[in-house]
């Protein structure tokens, strides 16, 4: 594995970890984010992915996966991690930014 690959490993795994905190705290982008997608999303949808046609907000979270990361001088870059649900269910991600020396600086919903 590469140095730029572990990197990438280790933010994705570090970003997700402060999703989890965020939401715990009540971060307002993170709880939207959920509250958001078991109000929009289809029972089968759910039932296919978490096991159940009405998941908890745990399982919502369990489910994100890296979409992208990039920053805004190179679209391979490491500074913007974004996350979101499986098989192309929504348009919205959570956004996780680092600064520069690897810290993550902010947690955004986007779409």
């Amino acid at each position: 594995m590469g140095q730029d690959q572990a990197e990438i490993t280790r933010r994705t795994a570090a970003a997700l970890d402060a999703i989890q905190k965020a939401f715990a705290e009540g971060d307002d982008a993170v709880t939207l984010f959920v509250s958001h997608h078991l109000e929009e999303i289809e029972e089968a949808y759910w039932q296919e992915h978490a096991g159940t046609p009405q998941p908890t907000d745990q399982q919502v979270l369990d489910l994100l996966v890296l979409a992208d990361h990039w920053d805004e001088d190179d679209e391979e870059g490491i500074q913007t991690f974004d996350f979101t649900l499986p098989a192309d269910a929504t348009n919205y991600m959570i956004s996780v930014y680092f600064t520069d020396d690897g810290q993550i600086e902010s947690i955004t919903m986007e779409s």
